[in-house]
């Protein structure tokens, strides 16, 4: 039996509001209700759930790091690397590490608008 019935991403940042709606367009999710002050939340289609939370002393992360230890980031997953890699940067994503790898090894970093680090992987 498991203990949790889901999981939950959670990222902190300054602004909720601007974040939730970054990642509501880049994976076509519903932004749900407020229910909570300074969280927002989005429904994926498929049971993905994202959560947005206000730190006041928000700081982004730094890629890559000096101590080249692993950090938490979000991969995506596409079916047109180009395509998706237009779409975010139109969206305010921010190109990290974006050489273009080939074939079904191409992986290419990217920030989200509050400095998190995530990538587009083909599906």
């Amino acid at each position: 039996m498991a203990v949790a019935t889901a999981a939950v991403l959670s990222l902190d940042c300054a602004e909720p509001e601007e974040l939730a709606k970054f990642y509501a367009t880049v994976l076509g999710a519903e932004i749900t209700p407020v229910t909570v002050l300074d969280r927002i939340d989005i429904a994926v289609p498929g049971g993905t759930r994202m959560s947005f939370l206000r730190d006041h002393g928000y700081a982004p992360p730094s890629w890559p790091r000096p101590d080249d230890s692993q950090q938490a980031h979000l991969e995506l997953l596409v079916d047109d690397m180009d395509a998706a890699e237009r779409q975010v940067v139109d969206l305010g994503a921010r190109p990290l590490d974006t050489k273009d790898n080939g074939g079904p090894n191409d992986v290419r970093l990217y920030s989200d608008p509050a400095g998190h680090p995530f990538r587009l992987r083909l599906a």
